[in-house]
């Protein structure tokens, strides 16, 4: 609900514009001088500040400097009965939105009013937009036919116009904030905003006022009021990538924006209610996490209402010619060059690699393929030592048994679980292939890949 400061001397005016106001949905709040509107800027940001010019305790253009010192965003709208050129042109000048003069039709200021707000909303969404494609990954659809993506987008399509909270899990570079968008985007709310923001990348008391807003002095630097992204975002989503990072006193602060739906600003003494959709994303395992303390249990269950996993490129090798082939003509395009082809050597490559990066390294790799292509056909001498390896060498497994004993059913596990990885990388993910490197029959290697939950691969 947008809301508008009345500023008046004239109790009858500040009467009409209220109820006016309040029936066509907005929040209205009233102040009888300049200097209780100068208070009230001080505490709350408004769409839409409307005051007289002349009043005997601060005047109007007193008001208008204190909203663009606070909220550089508000709209005012000045209202008098002695209008005159100079004042006119002393108000605009100062950054007020229009000038009326008293006595004024009820349908003029309707529509004066509607449009200061629409303005006021493009403004918004104009910031949010170039936000968003800055933020926004260079692919912009979603690719993949493999089995694990085919249920990722099902579970999607299922769960877009529900309200409850997701949490998105995997690993770096898989696409959580794309398919993030794609839950917004599918529901109701996709006329609303989509808001990101990472919380890793950011220090607590930085991301404590990216989320939630902040008053005009609260701190070192607030040198006007802002609004919070819960704010910014109300009616639409919010993504809250790598959650895990966040410290526990914004857990707190978190928890109860999705117990209570409401927040205050940093410096604020007011409580703000807010509908918004909580999408969060994290590459850690968050039940370790609650099991060692660093992230609050109770939150934990409040965002994995919905759990989403991501399954990572090494298992779903299938989508890496569709991935390929997408990334070869967008950078193809972008640079003004012809599409290049990629011989079945080169493919081979891409299918054994491991792709610790997962999609994201996938595309930085299609990306230096176009920017050093010199013909229409990419061959194995032309990528030779592109691919990014270990840093560190395997160290053969040691048969020493410590002073204090060890986990010998937890280290046979972890030999196995590596091999059979090994054994399906060096087979590109063909099952029989990779069976008949470990010496096992189907059936036995069937039940070790189940044991160890590793999906994806061909028959």
């Amino acid at each position: 609900m947008e809301k508008i400061l009345i500023v008046d001397d004239e109790r009858s005016m500040r009467d009409v514009l209220s109820i006016m106001l309040k029936r066509a949905g907005y929040a209205v709040t009233v102040s009888e001088d300049g200097e209780e509107a100068i208070a009230q800027i001080g505490k709350e940001i408004f769409d839409l500040v409307i005051t007289d010019l002349k009043m005997p305790k601060g005047s109007g253009l007193e008001v208008l400097k204190a909203v663009k010192a606070a909220a550089p965003e508000t709209v005012v709208l000045m209202i008098t009965a002695f209008a005159s050129a100079e004042s006119a042109v002393e108000a605009m000048k100062h950054g007020a939105y229009d000038y009326l003069t008293k006595p004024f039709q009820i349908d003029e200021v309707q529509l004066i009013i509607r449009n200061a707000l629409e303005r006021r909303r493009l403004s918004t969404e104009n910031t949010l937009l170039k936000r968003e494609m800055a933020d926004q990954s260079s692919f912009a659809r979603i690719i993949g036919q493999s089995e694990a993506m085919q249920k990722v987008f099902d579970v999607v399509g299922k769960v877009a116009d529900n309200k409850s909270n997701v949490l998105i899990c995997g690993e770096s570079g898989t696409g959580k904030e794309l398919i993030a968008r794609a839950i917004h985007y599918k529901s109701a709310r996709s006329q609303r905003p989509f808001v990101t923001i990472n919380c890793s990348a950011l220090p607590e008391p930085l991301l404590e006022s990216e989320l939630f807003g902040h008053m005009k002095g609260s701190f070192t630097g607030a040198i006007a009021n802002k609004a919070g992204l819960f704010e910014v975002a109300d009616g639409g989503s919010i993504f809250l990538d790598e959650i895990g990072e966040t410290t526990p006193a914004t857990q707190v602060k978190l928890l109860r924006v999705i117990q209570e739906r409401e927040f205050r600003r940093v410096g604020g003494i007011q409580d703000m209610k807010v509908d918004v959709r909580i999408i969060a994303a994290t590459n850690k395992d968050l039940e370790k996490s609650v099991a060692e303390g660093t992230f609050r249990e109770d939150l934990y269950y409040r965002l994995d209402v919905i759990p989403i996993h991501l399954p990572p490129l090494r298992l779903r090798i299938g989508d890496i010619p569709l991935l390929a082939q997408h990334f070869l003509e967008q950078f193809s395009k972008e640079s003004g060059k012809p599409v290049p082809s990629l011989t079945p050597g080169v493919m081979q490559l891409l299918l054994a690699h491991e792709w610790k990066g997962n999609v994201r390294e996938l595309e930085n790799f299609i990306e230096r393929v176009v920017a050093f292509a010199t013909g229409s056909t990419i061959a194995e001498e032309d990528v030779q030592g592109w691919f990014h390896r270990s840093a560190a060498q395997p160290q053969p497994y040691s048969t020493d048994l410590p002073t204090d004993g060890l986990d010998l059913e937890g280290l046979i596990n972890s030999i196995e679980k590596d091999l059979l990885l090994k054994a399906l990388e060096r087979a590109k993910w063909v099952k029989k292939k990779a069976a008949q490197l470990l010496q096992l029959n189907t059936r036995s290697f069937r039940y070790r890949l189940e044991k160890h939950a590793i999906k994806g691969g061909r028959d």
